[in-house]
């Protein structure tokens, strides 16, 4: 099971999802995957982080020091990220960025652990393309009248002459595809690229490999943490607008 779940020191070049247990359930065959073991890890890591964060916050120094600087810090920076972004309507949002990007961030970097990351699968990142697509028009409805609504499908022609409206209705439908599939591409390419370099040179691959590491799971890995964020962050503020 375990030989499964990691990837580093396995002698084959196999990256792709894997059942390791099965259960009925309701009559249906449901199967435990590589990913839900190794999204596990992540929830763990993360709910384990987010309990000492949260004591040492409340049971935290005014002139902070350690771990809660840590902490501190990297509030600070996401909320700063945020704001920079989103403007005045960037307070709604920092809890949902803050846990979308720390999120991803540990899922990418769990290669690190000899971890699949969770984010290889597209299966993970497709529903948070989707929660970014629901979060656009749930404030493009909120905040916009309809007339502007149908007034933007049909640019860049008068709202009268509707012939774009099919091409930007794809378009629109087209943004949580094209975000899910940037992230996952990118962290499968990096994840079949080390499963190379270990199948291939084995136990020769035992030190060296880590410079490899340190860009496609640390700086690969952050880039797309920001880029998934940023683009969330800016289809959610063109959807709210400037009078909001």
């Amino acid at each position: 099971m375990m030989q499964g779940i990691l990837l580093s020191g396995s002698g084959d070049i196999d990256v792709m999802v894997h059942g390791l247990m099965k259960y009925s359930f309701f009559g249906h065959e449901v199967w435990i995957t590589t990913t839900h073991v190794s999204l596990l890890f992540v929830m763990l890591i993360l709910i384990v982080f987010s309990i000492i964060a949260g004591r040492a916050i409340k049971k935290g120094a005014e002139v902070p020091g350690g771990f809660q600087n840590v902490v501190e810090l990297i509030v600070e920076k996401l909320d700063g990220m945020v704001n920079t972004t989103m403007g005045k309507n960037g307070a709604k949002y920092y809890n949902y960025i803050g846990v979308v990007f720390i999120f991803i961030l540990f899922s990418n970097i769990s290669g690190l652990l000899g971890l699949r990351p969770p984010t290889a699968d597209y299966g993970v990142t497709f529903p948070l393309g989707i929660l970014t697509f629901i979060l656009i028009h749930f404030n493009q409805f909120k905040y916009q009248k309809p007339k502007d609504i149908w007034k933007d499908m049909c640019s860049p022609l008068p709202p009268w002459l509707p012939i774009w409206f099919p091409i930007n209705v794809i378009s629109e439908l087209a943004v949580p595809v094209s975000l899910s599939l940037r992230l996952f591409a990118n962290v499968l390419s990096g994840t079949i690229m080390m499963a190379l370099i270990y199948g291939i040179l084995g136990w020769i691959a035992t030190i060296w490999p880590a410079a490899l590491h340190v860009y496609f799971d640390l700086f690969s890995g952050a880039i797309q943490t920001y880029v998934f964020c940023m683009l969330t962050m800016t289809y959610i503020s063109n959807a709210i607008g400037e009078e909001a």
